[in-house]
């Protein structure tokens, strides 16, 4: 009898998740993102959000929670409602390299989030203010071997720590990491002077590279980015380096199945837009990847997460 009781139980949560699906959304979403705006996270979100809220018929409006690598964002949306009113952007530094730089996260970015799906995926780049005396890796190198300890390298989250603390290890040099809430504050602190180098996102970077107010040493990626193919990349020009930041839609744990397939319908139809193509393209973000379901989505989070949980480790990198 308690079996029988327990699966009409379960058949009714069923019903009643299509049911709330079927109506779903009846009043506006929260896209959470967890760095400043003018970032590429939130310029990627701000670009997509309109286009969601147009097919859904509600508003979805975009929420920068900035702070503590996204921490602060993520810690959010893993405590909100699982009812598809609250979803995240979360970045790879929030859900996989965090976990290796921090003792107090607050979250498990697989248990505490739902995937839905890709949105972006982009090299980083390591760029100068005009006033640094270096143009290349080779000449950036030797001027950090020069004045050890002495240097300076603005990093916009997690991902660009992780990236930079890799680049140093393979170079055999060592800089002091000033932390900011964002790509824009980040690349402002190294055309100002305020630090020798910034580790960016390459999107945002791309208006201050053609404007002269950033110089470019080099991209992150396996090849040359398709948006500065002028620019070679860090391991092309002698150090064995690669680094990338990627960003997801993601949702809390619990969130009911027929919610989370909307949605992704939902987005990956707007990633097919011609119009929004282009848009994303725009910031600097490849993609390829975008719109891939969560049943692919889902497992290479996990072999992301274990594979720079491993480099991490590796490069003598402690939980602080």
């Amino acid at each position: 009898m308690q079996c029988k009781l327990l699966a009409a139980f379960a058949a009714a949560l069923l019903v009643c998740a299509d049911a709330a699906a079927q109506t779903y959304p009846t009043k506006p979403i929260r896209w959470v993102v967890g760095f400043a705006a003018g970032g590429g996270n939130d310029i990627l979100a701000r670009v997509i959000a309109p286009r969601v809220a147009e097919r859904l018929g509600q508003q979805v409006l975009v929420d920068n929670k900035a702070g503590a690598d996204g921490r602060v964002a993520a810690e959010f949306v893993a405590k909100a409602a699982p009812d598809g009113y609250t979803i995240m952007s979360g970045a790879s530094g929030q859900m996989v390299y965090n976990m290796g730089l921090y003792k107090d996260v607050a979250y498990d970015p697989i248990k505490s989030f739902a995937p839905i799906t890709m949105i972006g995926y982009t090299q980083l780049l390591f760029a100068v203010g005009p006033s640094i005396p270096a143009g290349t890796i080779k000449e950036f190198v030797a001027l950090a071997k020069a004045k050890p300890g002495a240097l300076f390298y603005a990093s916009a989250g997690s991902p660009h720590v992780i990236a930079f603390a890799l680049f140093e290890k393979e170079a055999g040099i060592k800089l002091v990491n000033v932390p900011y809430k964002g790509d824009a504050p980040a690349n402002s602190a190294a055309m100002s002077g305020e630090v020798t180098v910034a580790a960016t996102g390459l999107g945002n970077a791309l208006p201050l590279l053609k404007a002269g107010k950033l110089r470019a040493l080099g991209t992150t990626g396996a090849t040359r980015s398709q948006f500065a193919p002028n620019t070679p990349t860090v391991k092309e020009q002698g150090v064995d380096f690669e680094g990338v930041a990627w960003t997801g839609v993601f949702a809390p744990a619990g969130t009911p199945q027929p919610i989370l397939d909307r949605l992704y319908a939902v987005l990956a139809g707007v990633l097919k837009e011609p119009a929004t193509n282009e848009r994303i393209l725009g910031t600097g973000y490849e993609t390829n990847r975008n719109g891939i379901k969560p049943a692919e989505f889902a497992p290479w989070h996990k072999a992301q997460l274990a594979k720079w949980t491993k480099v991490m480790k590796d490069i003598g990198i402690k939980p602080q």
